[in-house]
């Protein structure tokens, strides 16, 4: 396994791709060799293309601000240039699949940030802390693609990473029905206040697709490989809604869940507070240092104050007590386009390597 790997992030104009780069920035295991975007950008300083579309807090990393833009649709360009890719690009699901696919045949791993592989049987979709043993599917996914090195891994949707790690340690209680209202930042949409005004001062209940993936997804992370594909779980029953409110950053869910066999309020707190998955295990560098971190204060977390927990990969929880129609209600929160997103996906890119998967 070598010292550090190059990687190049495709769909690198976008408030996602920015957020790859400045993670990326001086990272122990990775270094940025390229950037590539559609061909409409293709050919062009990286600086000069985001002029005016720059949406980090942090000025553009000087390692990349002067690369040419490659088109992400010239593989063995972008190949040419790395070891393995980050994808974060703008495109039908279906075009997307198609190049994420193409990527991995031609023996480049992918880890994703976009949706359109989620669902696709030999691809794990992962939290690390939670299911990092769903990566032993990719072996199987090697043998359909025809590949050695190429993969495609994918990392699930920023809304439930505000309450499935709080439930998950509380699985072995028998969770039959869980309730979640999530309340979603405008970054999740690639937008802030700027370029969205309609948002200010605006609530919008309805985000497309959002609610059946807050669903879905959580089951396929609590699934289990069988037979070379990621078969998700039965239960439990889940229903949502989600929506759209005026946050810059950070995805809050309210969360309602009922037990088989319910245990006390202070075993729950223990739970979420000894929760650590492999990253922690390994030490990883985008791994937070506390996976769930519990706040007795009646008003929090709040996403102004808390979604920035260990550099935003932490994940926030409070107000846990009893309810009068489930067992237990309380409050999650986690920073969408960190833990999330680009963050969510780096920590998997950053447990492959340590794996040995993009050797």
């Amino acid at each position: 396994m070598r010292d550090k790997l190059n990687c190049v992030v495709v769909g690198a104009t976008g408030m996602v791709g920015q957020r790859f780069l400045t993670l990326l920035d001086s990272h122990p295991y990775f270094t940025v060799t390229g950037v590539a975007a559609s061909s409409r950008s293709a050919g062009r300083p990286y600086r000069e293309v985001v002029e005016g579309r720059w949406k980090m807090s942090t000025p553009i990393p000087e390692a990349v601000a002067d690369m040419i833009i490659m088109d992400a649709a010239n593989i063995e360009e972008v190949g040419s240039k790395c070891d393995f890719i980050f994808c974060a690009v703008d495109m039908p699901k279906d075009e997307i699949k198609a190049l994420e696919e193409a990527y991995a045949k031609a023996e480049i791993p992918v880890i994703s940030n976009n949706s359109a592989n989620r669902w696709t049987s030999d691809v794990p979709m992962v939290i690390p802390e939670i299911n990092a043993s769903h990566l032993e599917v990719i072996e199987s996914q090697r043998k359909r693609l025809g590949t050695k090195r190429g993969f495609i891994a994918v990392k699930p949707n920023c809304s439930i990473q505000s309450y499935v790690p709080a439930l998950t340690p509380l699985r072995k209680y028998g969770i039959k029905q869980v309730l979640v209202t999530t309340y979603q930042a405008i970054s999740g949409a690639g937008k802030n206040f700027e370029t969205w005004p309609e948002m200010v001062d605006n609530v919008i209940p309805y985000i497309g697709g959002e609610e059946e993936k807050s669903e879905k997804e959580p089951l396929r992370i609590w699934g289990e490989v069988r037979g070379g594909t990621i078969v998700p779980a039965e239960d439990p029953q889940i229903s949502t809604q989600c929506i759209r409110v005026p946050v810059s950053d950070g995805h809050t869910a309210a969360v309602f869940v009922s037990f088989e066999n319910t245990p006390p309020r202070e075993t729950i707190l223990e739970e979420w507070k000894n929760f650590r998955g492999l990253p922690q295990m390994l030490d990883l560098p985008s791994a937070p240092e506390q996976f769930i971190t519990y706040f007795e204060e009646d008003n929090r977390p709040q996403a102004k104050l808390d979604r920035d927990l260990y550099k935003g990969m932490g994940v926030s929880v409070g107000r846990l007590r009893e309810d009068s129609i489930f067992d237990y209600k309380f409050v999650g929160l986690s920073h969408n386009t960190l833990r999330g997103a680009a963050g969510g996906a780096v920590l998997i890119a950053e447990l492959l390597f340590r794996q040995g998967y993009l050797d």
